[in-house]
């Protein structure tokens, strides 16, 4: 299939994203049009504070205020990438920012896609080990507090719903589905 893009349209420019109104061309060859929500992507970062191999390990997470949520979260370190940043860079720069940590590894898990219906954010996502403590650097919209979970405990917050942050519901599962000992 060729290019399924005919026309855009820039309806808004901010600071984390753009809107555009795309003229596309569909597989059956009928075209429409498509609202989409650009994004410069993201990374994502969780930080084992004991070995992700032994027993029922150690995480830490974010509890973090969110005005589209109306009210704090649970959250891996996470942000997005800057112009010419690679995802680990952001990943490090995101778990220095918001923990105050730095790791002594830091691994790819894998990427994926947010909300494919509307945006083309991909979120690459990490594991920390070895973790060094120093000072978080919080941006002025910013509130969040450092918490620590066994595994067991945080798989247990996804299944009741008190872990509700997509992406870090999915990277916990599948750190612990792929990555540590369970």
């Amino acid at each position: 299939m060729s290019d399924p893009l005919i026309a855009s349209h820039r309806i808004y420019t901010g600071k984390v994203v753009s809107l555009d109104v795309d003229q596309v061309r569909f597989p059956d060859g009928t075209t429409g049009e498509m609202e989409i929500i650009r994004h410069s992507g993201a990374a994502a970062i969780l930080p084992f504070i004991s070995d992700p191999a032994g027993e029922d390990p150690q995480i830490m997470l974010l509890r973090q205020y969110r005005y589209a949520a109306g009210g704090y979260l649970y959250e891996v370190p996470a942000g997005k990438l800057e112009r010419g940043e690679s995802p680990k860079s952001c990943a490090e720069r995101e778990l220095r920012e918001e923990t105050g940590c730095s790791a002594q590894r830091i691994e790819p898990m894998f990427s994926f896609l947010t909300t494919p219906g509307f945006t083309d954010e991909v979120i690459h996502s990490f594991m920390a080990t070895g973790l060094t403590t120093g000072e978080k650097q919080l941006e002025a919209d910013e509130f969040s507090e450092v918490v620590t979970f066994k595994l067991s405990q945080a798989l247990k917050m996804i299944q009741t719903n008190e872990i509700r942050d997509a992406k870090t519901a999915l990277i916990i599962l599948y750190a612990a589905g792929f990555s540590a000992a369970l």
